[in-house]
């Protein structure tokens, strides 16, 4: 099974974006743990803002 190539490029973009982390970084990171670091900045951005 395969991930779905947009979701992939929302992800990378998502953790470039909001900790600076390089292509290479991102993509060289296990699907389980890129899902990881979205969901943890999405959780700290959701604190900052309430």
């Amino acid at each position: 099974m395969t991930y779905a190539t947009d979701r992939l490029h929302e992800e990378v973009a998502y953790l470039a974006f909001h900790l600076g982390w390089g292509l290479g970084e991102l993509l060289d990171l296990e699907h389980a743990d890129r899902r990881g670091y979205v969901e943890r900045t999405a959780a700290l951005l959701s604190r900052e803002e309430g």
